[in-house]
């Protein structure tokens, strides 16, 4: 998942020349070795050439005015809503064409929701023929599909295609390229754009930058104040930290509370003395948690963030719990954290954590618990009802924890019952227990004699005291004891696996009680003769 997130392509940019203007329309692909196949480009609605377009008297107004609607209407959607695989293509035409370089045909110019600004260049080449969504787009608003890479078998004819091909195969159409396997073109292709001179060989991401300063009122503080005789200056490490107010008036108004408070905001210049303003975003919480498990190595420390000594002895961390959500958030963020503290010295790990379990989520009726779904689960009802330890148990048991749970009031009902079987097992064998332990050489107000300090002949005296005659039901009995101990402590500390420890510690306790039952009948049997 980060490494989609980053999303590192290596593909070519090549510069199309929109017709009316002679202005260049940079394109980032990944397949250049089907570029021959182009029949539309798509813009962002937000791209720079959108807005020369409008404003250049070069369409109609009423076209103008399609676009401005347009545009308006993606401004309310959000990324995913835009870029989703299930949301439905929307495009617009400009009513203006570009030129592709490699053949100087002419390809519409569209603009649509699918094309974000901010990801590779904000245009995209239409290969309806070759990319599924393009396929998509053009059945749509019927544009025309062009096939240049061909199957294996020379079966592939546009006007007959339900779908895009996007199997390896021999370029066609393609000019000089003809013949090629599709997988040697590309960096032919690369090569010829730039011998050219409109196009080269380049890298792209899809992660894009984050700012890290918001309108909030908590948040580690920016350490920078603003003077208007010496600009920008930043707080001086002796000033540090920067204490945010516990005086805040919260309104609900727009903005930070901070840039209300005269007696934040207002301060002085460290350089020249005059009167500055202090900067009133705050960063994001990340950027504390992201390092935060670093400062507990050495928590009170007054002078530094951490010894180098403690940090290098417990890092990293042994074991990290957490949701799949954390994966492109916390976790990637953690990890470019600790890689720029280990350049700066700081620390020794190239990794923060040795070990992660992602846990899965609690579902209702197969989907998310949701308060807009109206399918939560009330855990102080739950609790008030059967029992904290109830609703631990059965979260426990319904699932390994990496899989999402799928709560079932039957289920909690299940595991109220066996914690009450459970209890009462224990609690009517105390007075036996308790008669037990009395036989053993240990008496609690002497260190000394504490289990950990007898030897084994001791403790063997003590337990044949205790029990001198085991019959076959109680070797039994002992040896079920004792690989459950073993079964859960593997489950707990290789594999987290709760719900088979739960699992042994049922089938113990089924163990326990046949035993009992069978007790009781031999001793009634005993009474009767």
């Amino acid at each position: 998942m980060q490494q989609n997130w980053i999303g590192r392509s290596e593909g070519a940019r090549v510069e199309f020349t929109l017709e009316a203007t002679g202005d260049k329309i940079p394109i980032f692909t990944t397949r250049p070795d089907t570029i021959y196949g182009v029949t539309f480009m798509v813009v962002a609605p937000e791209h720079p050439i959108v807005e020369k377009i409008c404003t250049s008297g070069l369409i109609p107004e009423e076209r103008v005015a399609a676009i401005r609607a347009f545009q308006e209407k993606m401004k309310h959607l959000s990324e995913i809503a835009r870029t989703s695989t299930e949301a439905e293509k929307e495009g617009l035409y400009t009513g203006l064409d570009v030129i592709n370089p490699f053949n100087g045909e002419k390809a519409q110019l569209w603009i649509a929701n699918y094309v974000l600004m901010d990801y590779g260049t904000g245009a995209v080449m239409g290969v309806p023929a070759h990319d599924q969504r393009d396929f998509e787009f053009a059945q749509k608003y019927g544009l025309p599909v062009k096939v240049v890479i061909q199957n294996p078998e020379g079966t592939l004819r546009a006007e007959e295609m339900t779908a895009a091909y996007v199997e390896p195969g021999i370029m066609v159409n393609s000019g000089p390229f003809d013949g090629t396997p599709n997988l040697e073109g590309i960096p032919k292709v690369i090569a010829y754009a730039e011998e050219q001179g409109f196009g080269q060989k380049t890298v792209s991401y899809r992660l894009r930058d984050w700012l890290i300063s918001r309108q909030r009122a908590w948040g580690a503080p920016i350490p920078i104040v603003y003077c208007d005789k010496c600009g920008t200056v930043p707080v001086p490490e002796k000033d540090l930290p920067v204490r945010l107010p516990d005086d805040l008036d919260f309104t609900g108004e727009g903005g930070s509370p901070l840039a209300r408070h005269e007696g934040f905001v207002n301060t002085t210049c460290p350089q020249c003395g005059g009167p500055a303003r202090r900067e009133t975003d705050t960063m994001d919480t990340f950027v504390c948690s992201s390092w935060y498990f670093l400062r507990y190595t050495d928590p009170q420390n007054a002078e530094k963030a951490w010894n180098r000594e403690d940090v290098d002895y417990w890092m990293p961390v042994d074991q990290y719990v957490g949701g799949i959500e954390h994966a492109v958030l916390h976790l990637l963020y953690a990890r470019f954290f600790t890689k720029v503290l280990r350049d700066m010295g700081l620390v020794k790990v190239d990794e923060p954590f040795a070990r992660l379990l992602t846990q899965g989520m609690v579902l209702k009726d197969g989907s998310k618990m949701s308060k807009s779904k109206g399918n939560t689960v009330s855990p102080e009802e739950m609790i008030a009802k059967y029992g904290a330890d109830a609703v631990r148990l059965f979260i426990m048991f319904a699932a390994p924890p990496e899989r999402d749970l799928d709560w079932s009031d039957a289920g909690i009902e299940g595991a109220a019952r066996f914690v009450n079987r459970f209890y009462r097992m224990v609690v009517s064998a105390l007075p036996a227990y308790q008669h037990a332990r009395s036989l053993l050489p240990i008496n609690p107000a002497d260190p000394a004699s504490v289990m950990g300090a007898l030897s084994e002949a001791e403790i063997a005296e003590g337990l044949a005291k205790a029990a001198p005659n085991l019959t076959a039901e109680d070797r039994e009995l002992r040896r079920v004891i004792h690989a459950t101990v073993k079964r859960i402590t593997a489950d707990l500390h290789d594999r987290f696996a709760f719900n088979t420890a739960i699992s042994g510690l049922m089938e113990m306790t089924n163990a326990i009680y046949a035993y009992r039952e069978k007790q009781h009948a031999e001793q009634n049997t005993s009474a009767l003769v």
